[in-house]
């Protein structure tokens, strides 16, 4: 890692437009889980579905792309990555120190709107929040790995990052049967699940089995990350003139 590296990413990715955003995705979450526990007197299975399909399915994968894509994607557009490229830093310790503080804000904002949002719509001793936040800090790693390869390898990565966040994981993954077998939220879903098992009745389900969804998670994190690490390195540095 490289301290350096990793001081300009925060700088860059923590600016006031993206900050406004982030905090008005968990913000927007926040109000929905208000509403539900107003319109469904705290209804943990309210709470649960809501979580699940809104929170889950659509905010965690949009904040993510925001912050996958976010660390990197603006110094690839503009150009000024070329000259990061150009100093004497491996690109690999470019790339894992972007990585990482792509990764930590990532759980950072998603796990904690994810917590916040099941306290208020409805949750019992904390069990739901429990699991859903593991669930999301799950999703959340697999989701930055993936948009972060994306932004590398992609010329257009959030039109890409959102077809894939709102159509597949967002529509398609919560409803037809073999688009959740290869879904990063149903493969979160499976941990989640077992820590539920004992509250069948609150719907937290996954069609995948633990050890399988774990497995997965694990493969897509690690492919997305050798992906991104091996096109930085092959990236040309092209200066204008």
């Amino acid at each position: 890692m490289n301290l350096v590296v990793m001081r300009l990413t925060i700088r860059a990715l923590l600016g006031r437009r993206r900050s406004i955003m982030l905090f008005g995705i968990a913000g927007l979450l926040l109000a929905v889980a208000g509403l539900v526990r107003w319109g469904t007197d705290a209804s943990i299975t309210s709470s649960a579905a809501t979580m699940q399909n809104f929170g889950l399915g659509t905010l965690v994968p949009v904040m993510c792309l925001l912050i996958g894509t976010g660390v990197i994607a603006s110094e690839i557009e503009d150009g000024s990555i070329v000259y990061l490229l150009a100093k004497p830093i491996p690109r690999r310790t470019i790339a894992f120190s972007k990585l990482v503080v792509a990764l930590g804000t990532s759980l950072v904002f998603t796990v904690a709107a994810m917590v916040a949002g099941v306290a208020i719509a409805g949750d019992q001793d904390w069990q739901l929040a429990l699991a859903l936040g593991t669930a999301t800090a799950l999703a959340s790693i697999a989701y930055t790995a993936v948009f972060f390869a994306i932004a590398i390898v992609s010329k257009s990565p959030i039109i890409v990052g959102l077809i894939y966040a709102l159509l597949w994981e967002g529509v398609l993954a919560g409803y037809i049967p073999g688009v959740k077998d290869v879904s990063i939220r149903q493969w979160a879903l499976a941990p989640a699940e077992r820590l539920l098992s004992s509250h069948p009745t609150w719907n937290v389900t996954s069609d995948l089995g633990l050890t399988p969804a774990l497995i997965l998670l694990g493969i897509t994190t690690v492919a997305a990350v050798f992906v991104a690490v091996q096109r930085l390195k092959t990236l040309p540095i092209k200066v204008s003139e």
